[in-house]
């Protein structure tokens, strides 16, 4: 069978549960990442089998009910949220809104342009960047230092292979130690979890290290995989919550599409502000991708 970087595949060995994208190809095989959910996996050649248009336009369809429900969702939450705010004003002067400030690196080019797009959708000041996890830890410093972010998001692709170790041991994630370095290189510059809050994680992460290491919220307490918006609304729901207000897994989680299975955390505080008086005049501070 003829692969090629790029095709959409499925496992015969899983029995087809899962959609990748071909990343790579080698004489050992193919490098696989999951179409919509934070996986990363090795195959032989003659364990896949490409995706017919008939499943794509499966696939397509039900992703799009995924993300739209979560997506209605949040903006319904962010409405009472609003309203919120709003109603604590003691006059009748307009104010503005003020959420926070996010940077989200992400290990795969793909998914930062599809949670690049929903933080837009959700006018959300985001500096995304795309950064292979291993050389997470080493830029995130000078990231945050140049950016000042209220929220840090470190994500990409993880799995937990168990012909590499146990369940508890880190060297059976793909992933799980850099994004426990990066987060540890974070808490270096800030070690007060309200002041910035991290996410970390992706699909069977290590759950226990990253909130050891300093993570406000993490991936995956029961090893699962997450969707790839997951640490979008994540970060969403902290930026819209006042900072009067606390953010609790139980209301978190009810934002994601792997619930409490693939997303966990602690208590934090949210960042969300009003301000006035209201200046009809447009902020030019616009939300941006970059690679590095």
């Amino acid at each position: 069978m003829d692969i090629a970087v790029g095709d959409l595949i499925t496992r015969k060995s899983y029995n087809h549960d899962t959609v990748f994208r071909v990343i790579d190809v080698s004489e050992a095989g193919v490098l696989l990442a999951g179409e919509d959910v934070r996986l990363i996996a090795d195959a032989s050649v003659c364990d896949v089998v490409k995706v017919d248009e008939a499943l794509r336009v499966e696939m397509t369809e039900k992703s799009r009910e995924a993300k739209d429900y979560a997506f209605r969702l949040f903006k319904q939450d962010y409405q009472l949220m609003k309203l919120k705010h709003t109603s604590r004003r003691i006059n009748e002067e307009r104010a503005f809104l003020l959420p926070a400030k996010v940077l989200h690196l992400d290990g795969d080019q793909n998914y930062l342009k599809k949670c690049i797009k929903v933080y837009q959708k959700l006018g959300i000041h985001v500096h995304g960047l795309y950064v292979k996890e291993q050389d997470m830890a080493t830029v995130v410093g000078d990231l945050i230092e140049k950016i000042s972010p209220d929220i840090v998001v470190i994500t990409g692709h993880d799995s937990y292979s168990e012909k590499k170790g146990k369940p508890n041991e880190l060297k059976a994630y793909r992933h799980t130690k850099d994004f426990v370095e990066t987060v540890r290189a974070i808490r270096k510059i800030e070690r007060h979890l309200d002041q910035l809050v991290i996410f970390a994680g992706a699909c069977q992460s290590h759950f226990q290290s990253l909130i050891r290491a300093g993570a406000n919220f993490a991936s995956s307490p029961e090893r699962v995989n997450i969707h790839a918006l997951d640490p979008v609304y994540i970060a969403a729901k902290v930026c819209y919550t006042s900072f009067m207000d606390r953010v609790t897994p139980e209301d978190l989680i009810q934002h994601t599409l792997s619930k409490s299975e693939g997303i966990g955390g602690i208590e934090t505080r949210g960042f969300f502000r009003t301000g006035m008086p209201l200046i009809e005049e447009p902020i030019n501070d616009k939300t941006f991708t970059s690679s590095s």
